[in-house]
């Protein structure tokens, strides 16, 4: 994966961030009403979203080694643009649903309950949360709760070919929604109405939307050449 590919994968994750204030806003909504101050609530924020960036690169390194084998048993060029056309149609399928104009992605967040409905009863361990040893364990379970975006993104993981880039892709694209989930537990009743607003969804969404489509065009180029 490029330079230009990680970028990509980063301003998906910052740009499709209001995604993430509606599915993770109420467990940093509760984090935030366990402090008093904004000082003190810093480290237990911190620490859940670096418990959630961990899981997502435990992901992306899981489904980057799938791409690894799947290049390494096939034709790599075919290969390569079976997985990148892939990953381009879930981005398109990503940019429709942040606009709020399809449920294109619902059918793969129901494919993630069933391992969900198993992590969830865990979460209760590390609640109420009172420090960031705790607030650690609890995003890293709350990192697979089913969540389009972070599918999205993880189909672009298996162009990397290797377990190491797709954790790095999966790391960066945590990076990207880092500062939609701080702002959201630091300025929660602020921020959340802007980031639920129609014109933020929609302009995000056509955003990412443009991505899956420059992707699309790379793939018809790349297929010419086969």
């Amino acid at each position: 994966m490029s330079e230009t590919g990680y970028v990509a994968i980063f301003l998906v994750g910052l740009l499709g961030g209001t995604h993430c204030v509606g599915m993770c806003g109420g467990i940093v909504g509760a984090l935030a009403a366990q402090v008093s101050g904004e000082r003190a609530g810093w480290p237990l924020h911190l620490a859940y979203n670096l418990g959630r960036i961990l899981s997502y690169a435990a992901a992306g390194a899981l489904v980057g080694a799938i791409g690894g084998l799947g290049l390494a048993f096939g034709p790599v060029a075919k290969v390569q643009l079976a997985f990148y056309i892939l990953a381009s149609l879930m981005l398109i399928a990503l940019g429709f649903y942040l606009m709020g104009f399809t449920r294109s992605l619902a059918f793969v967040e129901r494919a993630g309950q069933t391992l969900w409905r198993r992590i969830q009863p865990l979460t209760r361990r590390f609640l109420p949360v009172r420090g960031a040893a705790q607030a650690l364990p609890l995003g890293m379970l709350w990192g697979w709760l089913p969540c389009g975006l972070v599918y999205s993104v993880l189909a672009n993981t298996l162009v990397s070919g290797s377990a190491t880039r797709g954790a790095l892709a999966m790391a960066v694209f945590g990076l990207g929604t880092l500062p939609n989930l701080l702002l959201a537990g630091m300025l929660l009743s602020r921020f959340r109405r802007f980031a639920q607003a129609r014109a933020a969804r929609i302009a995000a969404g056509l955003l990412v939307l443009g991505f899956g489509l420059y992707g699309l065009f790379n793939a018809v180029k790349m297929a010419m050449l086969l």
